[in-house]
């Protein structure tokens, strides 16, 4: 892989994060599921964030030399969901098919790690589908615990 540069996303850089976020649903979905569910909540947070209108929030993405997005990561600093200490929560990771297996995922996720511990946070939590196994093995291989279990039944109209 080329030399990779992570800064701030800009609202220059909208339409290719649009491009990128339905990648979010790149695995087995649940099948009661449709894929936009997995995606669409996320974009007002990433357009109040390019807008500048979400304080407790950041958009950063990893570029190659020409500048080309090749993956994102949207964080919220919130305090933790038990404890209540401060934390963040990563909202969004997203790593473009072209990059996948050259450790842009770790790259991103050292990066976040990083950028919150410098903002105070004592932890980081996220969320991802049990069918996901690409995104469960970089979350392990990371460090992260599966602390909790959400579970949905579905009940029918």
């Amino acid at each position: 892989m080329s030399q990779i540069f992570i800064r701030n996303a800009t609202l220059n850089d909208q339409e290719r994060l649009m491009e990128l976020l339905p990648l979010l649903a790149d695995f087995d979905i649940p099948e009661a599921r449709k894929p936009e569910d997995l995606w669409h909540g996320d974009v007002p947070l990433l357009q109040a964030v390019l807008a500048d209108n979400a304080d407790q929030s950041f958009l950063n993405v990893a570029v190659n030399n020409a500048d080309r997005i090749l993956g994102f990561v949207l964080v919220t600093m919130r305090e933790e969901l038990l404890s209540h200490a401060p934390s963040a929560h990563l909202e969004a990771i997203v790593v473009s098919p072209e990059a996948r297996g050259q450790g842009l995922g770790r790259t991103l996720l050292q990066h976040t790690e990083d950028v919150v511990k410098s903002r105070g946070a004592h932890s980081l939590s996220l969320h991802v589908f049990n069918k996901n196994d690409r995104a469960k093995t970089l979350y392990s291989s990371h460090g992260f615990d599966n602390e909790l279990i959400r579970a949905i039944k579905w009940l029918g109209e």
